[in-house]
């Protein structure tokens, strides 16, 4: 006798073979004709048919009358918008980190763009003889740290360039230097920042310390957060391809995927 808890593990094969048609047209990206769905989701062609009659009846899907090919539908379009409406990069980030500090046994953390810019949201202390002085809450300042200098390369808002603008006058102003070359410098240090994907900082906000700092992208291609990983100077390797620098950039590739950016995942 099958048991109930048996039963639910066992679910329902017809909706996981029938969703395997629409897996094919969600990584296919374009209106197809049945018998290109059928052979991607590796079934026959007649069998493939009765399920998109299905899906056409609910609006998962639909046909165009001319050419044949099947396309996903509003309906499908409705189910994404609400599932990237419960989109929480601060929730989904939590095993992120966890993992990211295990292998780099670094303290690590989240950032996201606040009301008073690039603000730690949630940290991962490795647990080392060096206490990192940060913060949930610690506001970071956009040109002498990892975490602002990545919000600076890849975050587009009016209120950040506005308070870059502060932080460049400030530099010049207590450096004595033409703000025209602080700003050439930093636009440098940005250049670079995009061609490798993620910043560093070393030693520039707090001494002996150096940070990496790697940018994470919603579905629409916009940067949504920063994961931070920070450690001693003596200790911690900034080299563009340093372990360090190519865990971040997997962990910020990790969270991005999560959030819908470049595509679904295979599972």
């Amino acid at each position: 006798m099958v048991t109930k808890a048996a039963s639910d593990r066992q679910g329902i094969q017809s909706i996981e073979v029938g969703f395997r048609l629409l897996n094919v047209l969600a990584t296919t990206n374009r209106p197809m004709m049945l018998r290109d769905i059928a052979k991607g989701a590796g079934m026959p062609a007649a069998k493939a048919h009765r399920y998109m009659v299905s899906f056409l009846r609910i609006g998962i899907v639909e046909q165009d009358s001319s050419s044949g090919r099947y396309d996903l539908g509003a309906y499908a379009l409705e189910l994404g918008l609400s599932g990237l409406g419960r989109l929480d990069p601060v929730r989904f980030a939590g095993p992120i980190l966890e993992t990211l500090c295990e292998k780099i046994q670094e303290t690590v953390a989240l950032a996201v763009w606040g009301n008073h810019g690039a603000t730690i949201v949630r940290i991962v202390d490795a647990g080392g003889p060096i206490t990192i002085t940060l913060r949930a809450g610690t506001i970071l300042p956009l040109c002498n740290s990892a975490t602002g200098r990545a919000f600076a390369a890849f975050y587009r808002s009016p209120f950040l360039k506005k308070m870059l603008d502060s932080e460049l006058k400030e530099i010049s102003e207590t450096s004595k230097t033409a703000i025209t070359t602080v700003r050439r410098q930093l636009e440098k240090s940005l250049t670079e920042i995009r061609s490798h994907g993620i910043s560093r900082a070393s030693g520039s906000l707090t001494p002996g310390i150096n940070g990496f700092s790697a940018p994470v992208f919603d579905h629409t291609g916009s940067m949504v957060a920063a994961i931070t990983s920070l450690g001693s100077i003596g200790d911690f390797n900034v080299e563009w391809d340093s372990p360090v620098a190519k865990a971040m950039l997997d962990a910020a590739k990790t969270l991005s995927h999560r959030l819908g950016h470049g595509g679904p995942l295979a599972d």
